[in-house]
């Protein structure tokens, strides 16, 4: 059985011999590790059952002003801080979502294209996955602010049903050609919870983010392929309804918020699960040997019965050192000896 086919019969909640894991580092992170290893070609040692290519939007350095990028959609991010990966958005292209005249900007196609074909061509026997970032809430707050979408759920804005509509419309082309390849999922990025519940409660999420949701994730469904949900945070509330729209994996799973085992009970069969080795908490704060331990104790949990991929709940940060990356990876790797 090849990673892709060890993929697939997770995510059908298939016992396999080998869990499946896959990696996600940040830039920082990367360079740590090369620093610690002395090994510039590091990462492509690394074995990963999942490759992803993922559509963020398509930021150009701002020369005049270093660390700083000016968007396709208008957004001017700020990388001089602690994150130099994504940034945080310097300015607000709508400044009032009720009253606002915002187009959104033709799609990249050559761009997205570029993106999709090199996804293709590296995929080799892994399980391909075309991605999503700031899908919904995340692209509607950082082109008008989250203060301000947060206080137009509250007053039931027709504005922000509009603006969340416009950006399902956007995102479906961008579905559209990824759907044209010959991959296996679709992944969509967006951070909805909190370290306890979630930012706009349930409610306004049903009202606002489902429905759009639903249509972007039945786009995937028609094609047959798998839909991968991420959102770090409490979002234990809207599982069910998740599973309604179509999910078949959500991804992060932090174990500091949920009771993995519990939770992992009450959705086998219902919903797969990537992640659970915790950026917070763990890898960032233990001994390598911690690292190890708990790693085997989370995959022994969740491996069971199929249904997970095994993974950093995050990205991993600047913030973990490298000898716990590799603490990871040996377990991983090496599944007959812990597990």
């Amino acid at each position: 059985m090849n990673r892709r086919e060890t993929v697939i019969q997770a995510l059908k909640h298939i016992q396999t011999d080998i869990c499946p894991f896959t990696f996600n580092f940040t830039k920082q992170a990367v360079d740590n590790l090369v620093d610690y290893t002395k090994d510039p070609d590091i990462l492509s040692k690394f074995d990963t059952y999942i490759q992803v290519a993922e559509y963020w939007g398509c930021p150009t350095e701002i020369t005049e002003k270093p660390n700083f990028y000016l968007d396709d959609f208008g957004i001017i991010w700020n990388r001089s801080g602690a994150d130099k990966d994504i940034g945080i958005p310097d300015n607000l292209v709508i400044k009032d979502i009720d009253n606002n005249d915002y187009v959104f900007p033709e799609v990249d196609e050559a761009y997205i294209r570029n993106l999709f074909d090199n996804l293709v061509k590296t995929k080799q026997d892994r399980f391909a996955v075309a991605g999503l970032g700031f899908s919904l809430f995340e692209r509607s707050w950082t082109l008008a602010g989250m203060p301000q979408v947060l206080m137009a759920m509250a007053e039931k804005s027709k504005g922000l049903h509009k603006l969340f509509d416009d950006i399902c419309d956007f995102n479906l082309k961008i579905i559209d050609i990824a759907l044209e390849y010959d991959i296996d999922g679709f992944y969509f990025g967006d951070d909805w919870g909190q370290q306890k519940n979630m930012i706009m409660g349930p409610e306004y999420w049903i009202e606002y983010i489902k429905p759009r949701l639903k249509r972007m994730y039945k786009r995937v469904k028609d094609k047959g392929l798998y839909v991968i949900q991420h959102s770090c945070g409490d979002i234990e509330l809207i599982l069910d309804d998740l599973v309604e729209i179509g999910l078949d994996c959500y991804q992060t799973f932090q174990p500091e918020i949920y009771d993995i085992e519990k939770i992992k009970d009450i959705y086998t069969g219902k919903l797969a699960f990537w992640g659970a080795i915790s950026t917070q908490q763990l890898l960032s704060r233990a001994s390598a040997d911690e690292v190890k331990k708990e790693t085997a104790r989370i995959m022994k949990i969740l491996f069971k019965n199929g249904g997970y991929i095994a993974s950093s709940t995050h990205a991993i940060e600047f913030d973990v050192p490298a000898e716990n990356i590799l603490a990871m990876y040996d377990v991983f790797t090496n599944q007959d000896k812990y597990l």
